[in-house]
């Protein structure tokens, strides 16, 4: 009996005897220490009115499922007037387990460890073995303290949830580097009833994106105090798209050629002396080649510039509005519609040189989430998708320590 009280180590219970069972289950028979008291009135005039045993799931000790059976009293406070069971140290009212034994569960299983398994070993079912890992969850919601207004800096993107219900939209907060929320869909009218009931937005400063039209439409209308700020990896990547195609159509043999494709993408500042001789080769042996590569580089210099004072600001907004013009006069169509995007988008990609804020940290947390949806084998309830994004997103620490 004494190895048995140091392993389930409960100083509020006094220990009255240990069964050990052929199956190979431990029950240990015991009782609350000390004076019962009102849970209500915290009065310690109370009045027995019977007693009844509860069976509780403790732990797993030396393999063996260890279940308690404590005998409780009925009570009545002659102070309130209330009828209640005594208070067992450890329990939560109505449980059939010790917080002790939901919590460890609840870390098996969020180690990867099945349902089904932990149903085995643990002896309770699967489906409770989820409900467990749900209100555990939801307490990890609560102890983040997430903010009921709208945060200042907002980065927006979309990424896919299943192939039924489509896209997600998720909601960074990408100062405090966090998940503020995720909504089902990506379009305006998925998203009205969420935004329409959001506090705070007139409060958020900066709404950060791709070149989504749909999603600058949304900032417009429902955060009509923000300034919207286009993403620079976003904005580089299509200049890349524009004028690599347009290669394309100069040299068809350019795209089975994985080594000019590397350094057609590469910044020219990152090519060895070697790399470097042998592209400025092949973009003479191209006619017009060289002219359309410099107007690239030129181009994807000024989008890199990022902390410019007014007066830099100024002249670089000068030369991409003539890059943009020069664009539109030629002749090539791809270059043209790379000057319509841009033409579109100059106010938002403007704000990159000014703002040091970009999508990154909402990109970020996408992988996280493919994580999420993988160690789940997919997930079709977007409930819960939701809530183990809010929770295991950003979390510091260990989070099985609950």
């Amino acid at each position: 009996m004494t190895h048995i009280k140091d392993i389930i180590s409960i100083k509020q219970l006094h220990l009255i005897k240990t069964i050990k069972y052929s199956t190979g289950l431990i029950e240990v028979v015991c009782r609350p220490k000390g004076r019962a008291c009102c849970r209500n009135c915290k009065s310690t005039k109370v009045r027995s009115k019977g007693k009844f045993n509860r069976r509780l799931k403790h732990m797993i000790a030396l393999g063996k499922v260890v279940t308690l059976n404590i005998k409780v009293r009925k009570l009545k406070c002659l102070n309130c007037h209330r009828q209640l069971r005594q208070f067992i140290p450890g329990v939560l009212p109505r449980k059939r387990a010790t917080e002790k034994f939901r919590q460890e569960v609840f870390a098996l299983h969020y180690s990867g460890i099945s349902a089904k398994d932990l149903s085995k070993s643990h002896g309770v079912s699967e489906a409770t073995v989820g409900s467990w890992s749900v209100y555990f969850l939801k307490r990890k919601v609560k102890e983040r303290a997430r903010p009921d207004s709208c945060p200042q800096y907002i980065g927006i993107d979309e990424h896919f949830f299943t192939k039924k219900k489509g896209y997600a939209t998720t909601f960074a907060d990408i100062k405090n580097h966090s998940i503020f929320d995720v909504q089902l869909g990506r379009s305006q009218k998925s998203l009205h009833a969420y935004l329409s009931k959001l506090k705070g937005r007139e409060q958020t400063k900066v709404i950060c994106m791709d070149l989504s039209e749909t999603y600058r439409s949304i900032a417009r209308k429902y955060f009509p105090n923000a300034l919207i700020l286009a993403d620079r990896f976003h904005v580089i990547r299509l200049v890349q798209h524009h004028f690599q195609k347009l290669w394309r159509e100069l040299d068809p043999d350019c795209k089975n050629n994985r080594g000019l494709i590397s350094l057609w993408r590469r910044n020219r500042k990152n090519m060895t002396k070697e790399q470097s001789l042998n592209f400025n080769k092949y973009l003479k042996n191209i006619p017009g080649l060289e002219i359309i590569d410099s107007v690239q580089q030129k181009l994807l210099k000024i989008l890199r510039l990022r902390n410019l004072t007014p007066s830099q600001w100024k002249k670089s907004a000068k030369v991409f509005l003539q890059i943009i013009d020069d664009l539109e006069c030629s002749k090539f169509y791809h270059l043209q519609k790379l000057a319509r995007t841009l033409k579109s988008w100059k106010n938002e990609i403007a704000r990159m040189w000014r703002f040091n804020k970009n999508n990154s940290i909402t990109e970020g947390f996408h992988n996280k989430m493919e994580l999420i949806t993988r160690r789940a084998y997919g997930m079709r309830n977007f409930n819960n998708y939701r809530l183990r994004v809010l929770a295991l997103c950003a979390w510091k620490g260990d989070f099985r320590r609950v």
